[in-house]
């Protein structure tokens, strides 16, 4: 099988699973916020300063992935 077969198979199935991955991760973060925000309401700010980071990092990450994708598809 030739590498760019291979290529053009697993590209777009990583770049499903980074997404289905993302989104659960996101998902996860947001609900564990509104929850935290639900017990506290004082600290509603904080948290949500620190849900926007870490869901900036998560998003950074399949960001990469894409990027990636896109380099691996230039060589199909």
């Amino acid at each position: 099988m030739d590498y760019k077969v291979a290529l053009a198979f697993t590209v777009p199935l990583g770049l499903g699973i980074v997404a289905v991955g993302s989104a659960l991760a996101l998902g996860k973060a947001v609900s564990a916020a509104m929850e935290a925000t639900g017990r506290q309401p004082e600290a509603g700010i904080k948290i949500l300063i620190n849900m926007a980071v870490g869901c900036a990092l998560i998003e950074a990450l399949t960001i990469y992935a894409l990027l990636l994708a896109f380099n691996l598809a230039a060589k199909i």
